[in-house]
């Protein structure tokens, strides 16, 4: 192995923390498929004990990094009590300088989408599926003891991406959950923008991003079940960005079961997150231990 090669499978702890008994880590590392440096954050539940860990990775929403989850979501106990790793990634490559990555908070920096772009403006850098689904798993199986069984949950953009990498990868992935997530990309202003960009004007392209349409156009029903929140006081519901009626109503017709609830009085915020966090964990670890 190369010394370049090896360097990018390497880990570098940039912070340790401690909270509930378990280990709260910062990682950097040179990225290969996204053409920089990136940080990862984790909980590692297995409090030090030296257990293989099942492995849940979340997907962060628009402007997020990988510390949103981490301070915000309260998920301490919960990765303590089930012995998981949780891991959370960036949501974009950082400090690329592509001209008008910054112009607008739903597109570039902070907006990856978990796509791989196919513009030539962004199809070096902006390979978010392909760090998500392989070079991301490849180098956390080579950092931590894990069991070798992983399921993925996410928030908004990062449900997107946690619904679609799960159905198309239904063989890695043990469980699949998400809260508020944008369920149908292709009919949304924050999807259609985002495709738009990253994968050009031609509208099939976009189909195989796009959670609704992967499920209606499955097999057989992907998963056991699939458990998604979605707060009835989030504002980007009557905006049509979310869409969770027509994920609901492609598992209908699909024969997948799908535990949708509709959480009175929540919003799209960390708080909404970090009230139902748990049951998500726990959700996740019924499937990852069997």
């Amino acid at each position: 192995v190369s010394s370049q090669a090896n360097q990018t499978a390497m880990a570098e702890l940039k912070e340790s923390k401690k909270a509930f008994g378990i280990s709260v880590n910062q990682y950097e590392h040179d990225s290969a498929v996204l053409g920089c440096k990136m940080k990862f954050s984790v909980l590692d539940g297995s409090g030090g004990s030296g257990a293989a860990m099942p492995v849940i990775y979340w997907l962060s929403g628009l402007t997020c990094s990988d510390r949103n989850f981490i301070e915000k979501a309260g998920a301490f106990k919960a990765a303590a009590d089930h012995g998981v790793l949780i891991v959370c990634p960036d949501t974009s490559p950082r400090g690329v300088e592509i001209e008008g990555d910054n112009d607008s908070w739903d597109f570039g920096t902070g907006a990856g989408f978990y796509v791989n772009a196919t513009e030539p403006k962004w199809a070096k850098n902006y390979n978010m599926y392909d760090y998500v689904t392989k070079e991301l798993p490849s180098l956390i199986s080579s950092t931590f003891k894990t069991t070798g069984k992983q399921s993925v949950m996410g928030h908004s953009m990062g449900g997107h991406g946690a619904l679609t990498i799960a159905m198309k990868n239904t063989a890695f992935y043990s469980s699949v959950s998400a809260f508020a997530p944008i369920c149908n990309p292709t009919q949304c202003p924050w999807g259609i923008k985002a495709f738009t960009g990253y994968l050009g004007a031609e509208k099939s392209t976009w189909e195989q991003y796009d959670a609704t349409l992967l499920l209606k156009a499955a097999a057989k029903p992907p998963f056991p079940d699939i458990l998604i929140d979605v707060g009835d006081a989030d504002t980007f519901l009557p905006q049509g960005q979310l869409l969770p009626e027509n994920f609901a109503a492609a598992c209908t017709e699909k024969g997948q079961a799908v535990t949708l609830r509709m959480q009175p009085g929540y919003d799209h915020s960390y708080f909404f997150i970090a009230s139902f966090i748990a049951e998500h964990i726990a959700f996740h670890a019924k499937f990852l231990k069997q």
